[in-house]
């Protein structure tokens, strides 16, 4: 017994050892940052005395106050909330339809499958910058298929689905679908290819059309993966900055709550307002999940 106590002692040292390092990295990188953004967010700190913040400091509720009673913010959450939810479903649904064009062989496949990729490991700089061009509304070349101009990143406004929103929102939303797609599409395309052969055939024995095969083969097998896109792409364009802040700056009507982070930090120096705003954006996402892990998560499984 003494000595499987030892054995057991010494694989437990060695377990620990082993994820030290992974451990002091997250400690350093995420969970120091993240309290003392807290620690931020209930403090009057500002970029002057940003020095006289501690631990100690005078902790007030004053910040959260400020931040959601202040104009704009729920403007800010609503094109958040519209921005990742269309943007979400978009590229997930261009990337299923990519991949379903692309799973079959035909000469070029790789090259053309290569190419996909090309909007999601460009750098965002620059292809923000070729949109810009794009839609300019003097010179852009998607203008001059017009019959008149239209400032698609501008104050020019436009209807859909019977609702008049800010055609710069639906621009970035467009952008978003176009830049992430790639990212859905080599999910799926994976788990396509693993798809067993024999489903389909049967499937096509038995006399179903391809909208009977997609409907009642494919799809459920790609339930799964599908959820799992949804999630991730949830998370990361809900937090998403750079990609509206390079092609409007937040204005137009795209202003999103990370941009307002953003300007509440440089162009107002208030730290205080911009942690807890941060908080607020973390807290509103932790909720949504929260909320499709409980109604959502079940059901892909089931159908899974």
């Amino acid at each position: 017994m003494r000595r499987g106590r030892t054995l057991r002692e010494q694989e437990g040292r060695a377990g620990l050892a082993l994820i030290s390092p992974t451990l002091i990295i997250t400690l350093v990188v995420v969970v120091v940052p993240l309290l003392w953004a807290i620690m931020l967010a209930f403090q009057d700190v500002r970029l002057i005395n940003i020095r006289q913040a501690g631990i100690f400091g005078n902790y007030t509720l004053e910040n959260f106050t400020y931040v959601i009673t202040e104009p704009g913010f729920w403007s800010a959450l609503v094109n958040t909330l519209v921005y990742t939810v269309a943007g979400t479903a978009l590229s997930i649904v261009i990337g299923l339809v990519t991949a379903l064009a692309l799973r079959d062989r035909f000469k070029g496949r790789t090259i053309v499958r290569a190419s996909i990729l090309i909007p999601y490991v460009a750098p965002v700089v620059a292809v923000a910058f070729l949109w810009e061009t794009m839609l300019n509304p003097q010179y852009g070349i998607v203008n001059t298929w017009l019959d008149e101009p239209i400032a698609f990143l501008t104050q020019a406004k436009g209807t859909f689905l019977g609702i008049e929103v800010p055609v710069a929102l639906l621009t970035v939303i467009a952008f978003e679908a176009w830049r992430y797609f790639p990212f859905a599409f080599l999910f799926i395309l994976a788990r396509i290819q693993a798809l067993p052969s024999e489903l389909e055939e049967a499937a096509v024995v038995d006399g179903a059309t391809p909208t009977q095969r997609f409907r009642y083969v494919i799809m459920p097998q790609l339930w799964r993966i599908i959820a799992l896109l949804s999630v991730l792409r949830f998370v990361f364009t809900f937090t998403k900055f750079d990609d509206v802040y390079l092609l409007t700056g937040g204005g137009a009507g795209t202003e999103v709550v990370s941009v307002r982070v953003y300007n509440f930090l440089t162009a107002r120096d208030d730290i205080g307002a911009s942690a807890a705003q941060a908080i607020v954006l973390a807290v509103v996402l932790v909720v949504f999940l929260v909320i499709y892990l409980r109604f959502f998560g079940g059901g892909e499984r089931e159908q899974g």
